[in-house]
């Protein structure tokens, strides 16, 4: 196991584990997932993360309308766009979070760590937008 996993495996302790109702869990599910996608990623599981972090950063969603937006999304489409992955996938990585005092120096450094990977995917953002709108209306 690397050690971003270990980290990643010890967050979601932490994230699961989150007295707050709204499943702050799901956004490092996507976080992890768009910074660590490579050529064998499915298109699903990028394009899922990406939306989720879209919907988070840009629209206030909480991790549990995220998740019931994936739910809709995944009812509707089956054939999912590739995304172009960038080089460097964000500056913030899981165990910058992992090093954050439990509690709310934590959580904010876990939005912090999705919008540094929501970031480096600007590329793709007005793309993403569209889709999330595109499937979710």
């Amino acid at each position: 196991m690397t050690s971003e996993q270990h980290s990643y495996d010890e967050l979601a302790y932490y994230t699961l584990a989150h007295p707050n109702q709204s499943f702050i869990h799901q956004h490092i599910v996507d976080a992890f997932a768009a910074q660590h996608a490579d050529e064998k990623t499915k298109p699903i599981a990028l394009v899922f993360a990406l939306a989720g972090l879209y919907l988070y950063l840009e629209k206030d969603y909480t991790g549990k309308r995220v998740q019931q937006a994936h739910m809709r999304m995944g009812r509707k489409k089956k054939d999912w766009p590739v995304i172009d992955l960038p080089e460097h996938r964000g500056a913030v990585t899981v165990s910058d979070v992992l090093a954050a005092r439990p509690g709310a120096e934590r959580d904010s450094m876990i939005r912090a760590w999705c919008a540094s990977v929501w970031e480096a995917y600007k590329q793709s953002h007005e793309r993403i937008a569209a889709l999330v709108r595109l499937w979710l209306e």
